[in-house]
């Protein structure tokens, strides 16, 4: 009976997982989409403007709210686990009034410190002022919305948050791809147009989240009744202070932000010393932001449609670690909280495998197709080298939440830190003493996250006494992979010989990947039938396993 109970725990984590991911691909691929004409509008340039930008939004971000979704989540649920309703929403409100406190601190600080900031940091990308200061407002709101988010994540659904999130991203496209036109257009004279078109890219992003927050705020307030009746149920709730409320989000949210913190950081610091040391090597400014928009906007915005689906497991896998430590899980070897993080790995690697060995692979037709007036050597190059990097991040974004999860917040703070450390030294030798130039960055970009993952999965070994299945979790679905791109590639050849064209080969290519993949997984038993129940219409997807006798 416990068993039974147990499995339907630990399968309800990925179900909500599953619905969280998909509207993370989705929304990753809306901003794929809408990022095709934008960076065809604004140009190379123009994207090196924005990605910059926004790695100083990021990092404001982060440092303001970013870890509030996450943070609130994790003490909405160990609270709510409890039945100490009371406790949890007091939580929720205060968690709010930190939010709008820092959150409107750092918008005020990007907005009216947007021009020393381009003066003291990122002098060679003119005019970076103009989208800071646009993107200066989407701080705040973002602070506020992260709250909500977290409240209902607390709560173990994750609805609020994907519906949202699509139609942020909607909106959001809309309106970068419509701004930034309009923008390049009304200043076509001005020696800044590049930032003004990224400006105009920033703007989508302010007016997407002002949606979101509408919509979740609607959501709340249909839910609200259902919080005070629970709040008058609650009888183990006692006299809690604000003082020993403000402590309990802060010692949680501080691990969280901290190592959000670092990760971003390395993206700050790869601008910085980029710039640099092309700089002292010789390289003009144009060439340098031409680089840097290559890298920040084709290559790390394709690699973040896979890695998407490892944060929404994360996020959704917290709460639910939460409960079951709470409640005592970890004494028992075959207890809840080991088989979610069971799952929660070999789901990310079921995934994450084929969709590097597909990046990599079709890394050139992908390039082309997508983003054709860019330099398509240089952007196939980097995806051929760093695609590796997605399964990586997959496995350290899961078992950072897994030690968050058990309260060991600092850990992920400090292998991100040893990590980044690491990753300076690695780039700035690679820039400075070979030819890499932006490739240093992809290698860099790969070497990071694998430095965390090996930390991090020493440490969930170490206090979860786990031991991670190999065979299944990691050499099958590598080896149904490595299958997979072989056969793709020769399909994708042999069709643009016949067809001459990219757009038409690369389809056939993608229908024979996810069909070898999918067949060679369950053939090798990779998943079994209750596993594949758990994937997004995984029932369908049994139901057509049968048809073939791929399932046991």
């Amino acid at each position: 009976m416990e068993t039974s109970k147990n499995n339907k725990v630990a399968s309800g984590f990925l179900k909500q997982g599953s619905i969280l991911a998909v509207a993370s691909i989705l929304v990753r691929l809306i901003g794929m989409i809408y990022r095709i004409p934008m960076a065809n509008i604004i140009g190379d340039e123009g994207n090196g403007v924005y990605s910059a930008a926004f790695e100083i939004y990021n990092i404001l971000l982060i440092i303001s709210s970013y870890g509030m979704p996450m943070a609130v989540s994790k003490m909405v649920s160990a609270k709510i686990s409890q039945k100490r309703y009371k406790s949890a929403y007091k939580i929720f409100r205060c968690s709010m009034t930190v939010s709008i406190c820092t959150g409107g601190i750092a918008a005020l600080f990007v907005y009216f410190g947007a021009d020393w900031i381009e003066a003291k940091f990122f002098s060679k990308y003119s005019g970076i002022a103009v989208p800071l200061r646009v993107l200066a407002p989407t701080i705040f709101i973002v602070a506020v919305m992260g709250v909500f988010r977290g409240l209902f994540q607390g709560h173990r659904t994750m609805l609020p948050t994907a519906i949202s999130q699509i139609f942020e991203q909607v909106v959001n496209a809309f309106v970068s791809v419509g701004a930034a036109y309009f923008f390049m257009r009304a200043h076509s004279a001005s020696p800044k147009l590049p930032a003004w078109g990224a400006a105009g890219g920033t703007l989508g992003t302010c007016i997407g989240a002002v949606t979101a927050l509408i919509i979740l705020l609607f959501i709340y307030m249909m839910y609200r009744p259902v919080m005070r009746k629970q709040a008058k149920r609650d009888r183990v709730t006692t006299g809690e202070s604000l003082v020993q409320t403000y402590k309990i989000i802060f010692v949680t949210v501080v691990p969280i932000i901290l190592s959000q913190t670092v990760y971003q950081l390395s993206g700050i610091i790869d601008v910085t010393i980029f710039n640099n040391v092309m700089g002292t090597l010789g390289y003009s400014d144009k060439v340098v932001k031409t680089l840097q928009g290559i890298y920040s906007t084709k290559y790390r915005l394709l690699v973040s449609v896979p890695i998407a689906v490892s944060t929404a497991i994360a996020s959704s896998m917290i709460p639910n670690l939460v409960s079951s430590v709470a409640a005592g899980d970890m004494a028992d070897a075959t207890d809840d909280t080991r088989k979610k993080t069971d799952m929660a790995i070999k789901f990310n690697m079921i995934i994450a495998f084929p969709s590097a060995m597909g990046l990599a692979v079709l890394a050139r037709p992908i390039i082309t197709l997508l983003f054709p007036s860019s330099d398509i050597n240089t952007g196939s190059m980097m995806m051929l080298i760093g695609s590796s990097c997605v399964i990586f991040y997959a496995l350290s974004t899961v078992t950072s939440g897994v030690l968050q999860s058990i309260d060991k917040m600092g850990l992920p703070v400090i292998h991100s830190l040893v990590s980044l450390i690491i990753h300076i030294v690695f780039v700035y030798v690679l820039l400075r003493w070979t030819s890499l130039g932006v490739y240093a960055l992809v290698l860099g970009n790969v070497t990071y996250p694998l430095v965390v993952c090996f930390l991090n999965g020493r440490s969930v070994a170490k206090y979860m006494k786990y031991k991670q299945e190999t065979t299944r979790t990691f050499c099958v679905p590598l080896l149904a992979s490595f299958v997979m791109g072989i056969a793709t590639y020769a399909v994708y050849k042999v069709f643009v010989i016949l067809t001459s064209k990219v757009y038409i080969a690369i389809f056939p290519a993608l229908v024979v990947a996810v069909s070898i993949y999918f067949a060679l997984v369950l053939k090798m038993h990779g998943l079994s039938r209750k596993e594949l129940y758990e994937f997004p219409m995984g029932r369908r997807m049994a139901k057509v396993a049968d048809k073939f006798h791929l399932l046991g």
